[in-house]
């Protein structure tokens, strides 16, 4: 399959990607994660992005695309690919439809995951993430939280809370979501590739996505 997952900051569209690749082998591809990954080994994209990152704002296009250009022609995207979190403005999503018909690659569909406000923000303020950038696992202090705290049940790193998920910095995150990338819904919409479901739990998701690919 090859798809885009919409949504805002916390809706789960990492959780539902992790989810979707299981069934097919496509793989999951993350801005954020390369994004981080380079941050953490300080290449000259990290320590371009990082000041943007810390503050909550949107990477630059011309950083994004040619990260984007670069992992889309990777072996292991040919049996698929899962966008999670990219694109995220209109611009990205019309150098992304010309990049991919560059690359001779159809898009199945966007998925946009629609969760409520309050959740998210919930979500967030309670999510701790491994800091190694191996392993980059995800826990939350409420729901599932390390065995020993503080401490990544997975790799033995410390388990942080982002500088991003701050309540003060989710906010401006949503801000800009609302501002910069819930525009993509209409977009996409006029493309006939727009697929909404409204649901707080990942299984729900997935079974929709299944359904509508005709995978169930």
């Amino acid at each position: 399959m090859k798809l885009i997952l919409l949504g805002a900051p916390g809706a789960g569209k990492g959780t539902v990607a992790k989810l979707l690749t299981a069934i097919d082998g496509s793989v999951q591809i993350s801005t954020g994660d390369i994004l981080r990954g380079a941050v953490q080994a300080g290449t000259d994209l990290g320590k371009e992005a990082e000041g943007f990152m810390k503050r909550g704002d949107l990477v630059p296009d011309s950083l994004i695309m040619g990260i984007m250009e670069k992992r889309l022609q990777e072996p292991d995207c040919e049996k698929g690919f899962l966008l999670d979190g990219f694109p995220r403005t209109i611009p990205q999503a019309e150098a992304l439809k010309e990049l991919l018909a560059k690359l001779n690659i159809t898009l199945d569909m966007a998925v946009d995951i629609q969760v409520p406000r309050d959740v998210i923000l919930d979500r967030l303020c309670t999510r701790r993430t491994c800091e190694n950038p191996e392993c980059q696992a995800i826990y939350n202090v409420k729901s599932n939280p390390p065995q020993k705290e503080g401490i990544c049940d997975k790799c033995g790193s410390r388990v942080i809370q982002r500088e991003d998920e701050t309540e003060e910095a989710i906010s401006h995150r949503l801000a800009t979501y609302n501002e910069k990338t819930a525009p993509l819904i209409g977009f996409y919409e006029k493309e006939g590739l727009l697929f909404s479901v409204e649901a707080l739990n990942s299984d729900a998701v997935v079974n929709g996505v299944k359904e509508k690919l005709g995978l169930s």
